[in-house]
This record gives C-alpha cells, structure tokens and sequence, in this order.
C-alpha cells in the first residue's frame, strides 16, 4: 500500500502491559540523531497503565493503536508494518534501548548500498543476570552478504537490530502469527532469501532481559523450531549435522526445564541425524542417570559458552 506524506523510517514498537519499561525504550527512539521517522505503538490488549505512559510522551512523531484483545507481539508487528508510511522499517521492543547513532549510522549504509541490499542490522548487547553478552558470537563467520545458510545454523539478528526496506515485506510476507517465539528467526531467514545483509560491527543496541517473558516459554520453543525446520526442510534435510544441532537445542532445553523424557525424545532425534554430536550423546547419558535439572542447565550455559 502506498502512503502519502511518505517519510523515511517507521518504527514499530508492540507493547503489552509494560508501563513501567516502555518509556525508556520510546525515549530511545526519540533520542535518535537521525530524526525522520515516526514511531508506532501498538498497544496489544493492555490491562495496565500503557496509555498514559504513552499520552505522557509529547512529541508529534508518535502514532498510538490500541486494541483490546491480546494477539501477541507478532500480530501486533504486523499491524504496526500494515499502518507505517516509511520507506523503511525499525523494530523496538518495550523493553529494550537503543543507542542514540543507531538509525542514522543504518540510513547511512544504505545510502551507499545496492539495491539487493533489504536489510541493514547492528550488533547488540544482551543483558542478563548482571551479564553483558555481545551478538553475533564470535562463532558466526558470515556476517553481511548472502547469509541464509549462516542463519539457519543459529540467529544472530534480533529483531530490534534490523532496518528494512518496507519494500521486501511485499515479497517475504509479513510476520508468522502461527509463532510464539523466534519469529525474528523466521523473518530474517526469508529476508535472507531474497535480499542480501549489511552488518554493522558496533553494539547499537541494549537487549535486556524480562523474567516472565515468552522466552522463558520452554513449550513454545519447541513448537516454533519444529515449525522453521517445516518451513525450511528442504535445507535441513540435507545438512543433518545443523539439523542435529537444532534438535540438541531442543533437548538441552527441556532437561535444564526439568522435562527429562521429553528432553531425551529430541536428545535421541539429535543423535540420529549425526551420530557424532557430543553434546547430544553427553545430554542423552546424563539424563539417564538421575541428572538434576539445575545441573543441566549450568552444563547446558558452559557448552553454549564453549561452542559460541
């Protein structure tokens, strides 16, 4: 759809009973030096003060939806993409900052870019339990470019790094309303498809950490995996260690949740697709032997520190 009063950038902020977190995230995007862009909350059935922390905000960029029945934060992305003018897309989530250059060092890459360039990330920090985790890890060796095949190893892009030409969401599709987590997974592996990456080596952005959040969710990451390993089988099934892996994630997750005989249905699908995946066959012996899940969970921390 096209727009009059184009502008250049829409940023999309969904929210759900975060008043108490939202403003800082909103006072990061205001605090921009680059200032051409408006800015989308899109209230999700908010039970809590959200409106007037939002009505509290006076600046003209700021454009607020609310609706009353809670859809989740991917329906809530897509109807802030349906409603933005911009010739390109931000992502902020409710929680999160970003740093003051972020847009303008994005909006200055893609001045010099080609046109199969669609999307323009930074990196950031993830912040958790007083850790400072910077992404991508170093295990990532293909950053800009073409990095579908890099991707679908792990993400390394959060949704909340990314700037897009609002063009692409025309040939990808919007986002996947049918997950509940990793839809920032699901995005950029078929932006990837289409479009090349450019990658900006500075942490731009601050991830933090919410107990409570759907990413503590263990059910509903295993219910998105299986659906992007449907999604991109073809891929899958002819890479079995990546695939392996993916499935060890799994595993790994539900015995450090305590869900051992789940955990060791996906730890013995790991182990069939490479025979040699250590970590899984480690998990698989272990969860025999009356391993605790507070045990699993520190072994699970070293081994992703170790592999990352």
């Amino acid at each position: 759809m096209i727009h009059e009063n184009r502008i250049t950038v829409s940023v999309i902020i969904p929210t759900y009973n975060r008043a108490s977190l939202l403003k800082r995230s909103i006072d990061s995007v205001l605090s921009q030096t680059f200032g051409d862009f408006e800015v989308i909350i899109v209230d999700d059935g908010s039970t809590d003060d959200t409106e007037e922390v939002v009505c509290g905000v006076r600046d003209p960029r700021i454009k607020y939806i609310k609706y009353n029945e809670n859809r989740g934060a991917t329906a809530a992305r897509n109807v802030g993409i349906r409603a933005a003018r911009g010739e390109f897309i931000a992502f902020q989530d409710s929680d999160d900052e970003w740093l003051p250059e972020k847009l303008e060092k994005q909006m200055n890459v893609f001045k010099k870019a080609a046109r199969d360039v669609g999307v323009v990330y930074v990196g950031f920090w993830k912040l958790k339990n007083g850790r400072k985790i910077y992404i991508p890890a170093k295990a990532v060796k293909k950053r800009q470019g073409a990095i579908y095949e890099e991707l679908i190893k792990r993400n390394f892009v959060s949704t909340q790094t990314i700037l897009v030409r609002s063009e692409c969401f025309a040939k990808t599709g919007l986002f996947d309303e049918k997950l509940s987590r990793l839809q920032d997974w699901d995005i950029v592996l078929r932006l990837s498809r289409y479009y090349k990456f450019c990658f900006i080596e500075e942490p731009l952005v601050l991830q933090h950490y919410t107990p409570g959040s759907i990413s503590d969710n263990s059910g509903a990451l295993m219910e998105s995996i299986e659906l992007i390993i449907d999604k991109n089988r073809e891929y899958f099934y002819k890479h079995k260690k990546i695939l392996s892996r993916h499935y060890f994630r799994m595993g790994s997750e539900l015995c450090s949740d305590g869900r051992i005989k789940d955990g060791r249905s996906y730890l013995i699908k790991s182990i069939r697709h490479n025979i040699l995946n250590i970590p899984a066959l480690l998990f698989f012996t272990l969860s025999g032997a009356g391993f605790g899940k507070n045990n699993f969970k520190r072994l699970d921390e070293l081994i992703t520190y170790l592999t990352n």
